[in-house]
C-alpha cells in the first residue's frame, strides 16, 4: 500500500461530465478526465483492506489493489500488467462497466468509495500512450483450428485467450464492423468507436483472423464450419429483444430500442439512409418503455437528434435513493441510477404499464398508459395490479420498447445445430459446454442479457473449456 493514509488524507474526486450544453450537440465521450496528478492521488486512496470486497464483486477478478498501488506510484505498465492479467479489455470496462467493485469497496459504508473505474481507464489509455500495449504473439502454433461465432466482449475475449494458448482463431461477424453491442449497442458518447478499433488491431497482428459481414448459417452453413474447425465457439449474445404484444404496436413510429441505437451508431461512422428509412427523434415527442442502461442510451441519443420532449417510464416501483434495509453492503444496491443521460434532459416516471398505442393513418400519436401498485400476496410473491381510473394518454411520435431482451436468436445457427435449450430459451451448457461436441457457448448466449465484464469473463472461461478439449 503505497499511502496507508491516503483514504483519510484525499477525498473522493471524479471527473464528472463535460457541459451539457457542449455535449448534447456532438457524440464525443461525455467522461472528462483528471490530470494525473489527480488520478494518482484518487489511486492512493485504495485502502489494500484485509479482505477486498471489490476484488470479490468484480466478475473478471480483477486485483484492485495491486494494480492501484502501482497506479499511485505512477508504474503504468506494471499496473496495467496486473490489470490485463484477468481483464484482456480494460479500456472497455473502465469506460461502460457499472463498476460492482466500486459498490463493495471498504469505503462504499461511508459512500466514499475508491474511483475504480476510472482509475481503470487512466491506466489504460497511459499504457497506450506510452506505447506499453504491443501484440503478445504465441512462442507456438498449436495447428488446433477455433472459430469464434460473434466478435462482442464474450468472442473477443474467448478469442484472446485461445490465440495466446497457440491455437489459430478466426472470428465470424454478422455485421461489417467487429465489436458486436460494443459498436453498434453502445453510443458513441459513451464508448468511442476508435477505442475498439484500436484493440482489435492488436488482436489482428497476435494472429486472430476476422471475418465480418459473414452470417454463420446464412452465408456459411453449421455444418461447415463443423466440419472445417476443431472446435466452435458460440458468443452470438442475447438478441431476442422482448417485444409488447399490445394493440397498436404496428404503428409507425414504435421500434424496439436496439434498432434505433444501432442505426445511430453505423450514422455516426458515416453510413447513410434514404427512402424514409432514417429513424430520427427531432422535433418529435419521445417515450421510452424501459428504465435501463439501453434505455438511458436512447434519451441521451433522442436529445442529441433534438427530440421536442422525451419521458422514460418503468412499470416498476422508484428505486430508493439509499440501500434499503435488506440491501447492505458489499451487495449490489438497489438504488436509483441516474445516468449523463437523464441530467441532459428527461422526464422519468415509474408504475406506469403501456396499455395501447394510439395513432391516425398507421402513424404513432400517443400511448395510454396506467398506474400500478405492486404488493405481496400471502406467499411473499410480488404482484402488479391496476389502480382504477388511473388510465391517461402520454402524447408522442416515437416510442422505442427498451424492456430487456429474453435470449439468443434460435433461428439459423442453434437450430440447424441442434443445440439444447435451457428454461430461459439460452444455450443450454455445463461450464460452457454445450449439448453437442466440440461446440461451446460463452457470454449472453448462456447467461441472458447481462454486462459487458460478465461477458468477458465468461469469454475467458470458455476458453479454457475449449484449450482443454482440444488438447485432450
Amino acid at each position: 500500500m503505497g499511502n496507508p493514509k491516503g483514504f483519510l488524507e484525499i477525498p473522493r474526486k471524479v471527473a464528472g461530465y463535460r457541459p451539457i450544453e457542449e455535449r448534447i450537440g456532438d457524440y464525443s465521450e461525455v467522461e472528462q478526465t483528471l490530470a494525473t496528478q489527480d488520478r494518482i492521488l484518487q489511486a492512493s486512496r485504495c485502502m489494500d483492506c484485509g479482505v477486498p470486497f471489490c476484488h470479490w464483486a468484480c466478475p473478471v477478478a480483477s486485483k484492485m489493489p495491486e494494480w492501484q498501488h502501482e497506479a499511485y506510484k505512477g508504474n503504468w505498465g506494471d499496473a496495467y500488467d496486473i490489470l490485463s492479467s484477468t481483464n484482456a479489455f480494460p479500456e472497455f470496462t473502465g469506460r461502460v462497466c457499472p463498476a460492482p467493485c466500486e459498490k463493495s469497496c471498504t469505503l462504499a459504508i461511508h459512500e466514499e468509495p475508491v474511483t475504480i473505474r476510472e482509475n481503470e481507464c487512466a491506466t489504460v489509455e497511459n499504457a497506450f500512450s506510452m506505447g506499453l500495449v504491443l501484440p503478445r504473439l504465441p512462442k507456438k502454433r498449436t495447428g488446433k483450428k477455433i472459430a469464434v461465432i460473434g466478435s462482442g466482449p464474450a468472442g473477443l475475449s474467448a478469442a484472446e485467450r485461445l490465440n495466446a494458448w497457440g491455437h489459430s482463431v478466426v472470428v465470424f461477424e454478422r455485421d461489417e464492423a467487429v465489436g458486436g453491442l460494443l459498436r453498434f449497442g453502445i453510443p458513441d458518447f459513451k464508448l468511442n468507436k476508435k477505442v475498439i478499433d484500436r484493440r482489435v488491431e492488436i488482436l489482428k497482428a497476435e494472429g486472430i483472423e476476422f471475418k465480418v459481414s459473414t452470417e454463420v448459417g446464412k452465408d456459411i452453413t453449421g455444418a461447415e464450419i463443423m466440419k472445417d474447425f476443431d472446435a466452435v465457439v458460440l458468443a452470438i449474445g442475447a438478441m431476442k429483444p422482448r417485444d409488447l404484444s399490445i394493440e397498436g404496436r404496428d404503428l409507425k413510429g414504435v421500434e424496439f430500442a436496439m434498432d434505433f441505437l444501432t442505426q445511430q451508431n453505423r450514422v455516426v461512422a458515416g453510413a447513410e439512409y434514404t427512402n424514409g428509412d432514417r429513424k430520427t427523434t427531432t422535433g418529435k415527442n419521445v417515450l421510452v418503455i424501459g428504465g435501463g442502461d439501453t434505455g438511458s442510451d436512447c434519451v441521451g441519443t433522442s436529445v442529441r437528434q433534438k427530440a421536442k420532449s422525451v419521458r422514460q417510464i418503468e412499470i416498476l416501483p422508484r428505486p430508493t435513493e439509499k440501500r434499503a434495509p435488506g440491501n447492505p453492503w458489499p451487495y449490489w444496491p438497489n438504488t436509483l441510477r441516474t445516468s449523463s443521460s437523464h441530467e441532459e434532459g428527461c422526464d422519468r416516471e415509474w408504475n406506469l404499464s403501456t396499455k395501447r398505442f394510439i395513432g391516425e393513418n398507421g402513424v404513432l400519436t400517443g400511448a395510454e398508459v396506467v398506474s400500478v401498485e405492486w404488493t405481496k400476496d400471502e406467499k411473499g410473491a410480488w404482484k402488479m395490479s391496476e389502480v382504477p381510473g388511473s388510465n391517461r394518454v402520454i402524447a408522442c411520435e416515437a416510442a422505442f420498447l427498451s424492456m430487456g431482451f429474453v435470449h439468443c436468436v434460435h433461428e439459423g445457427l442453434v437450430q440447424e445445430l441442434g443445440l439444447e435449450l435451457d428454461g430461459r430459451g439460452n444455450i443450454a451448457n455445463k461450464k460452457n459446454v454445450t449439448s453437442k461436441t466440440k461446440v461451446f457457448a460463452a457470454g449472453d448466449a448462456v447467461l441472458g442479457a447481462s454486462l459487458v465484464v460478465r461477458a468477458i469473463f465468461s469469454g475467458r472461461e470458455c476458453a479454457e473449456q475449449v484449450h482443454q478439449f482440444v488438447m485432450a
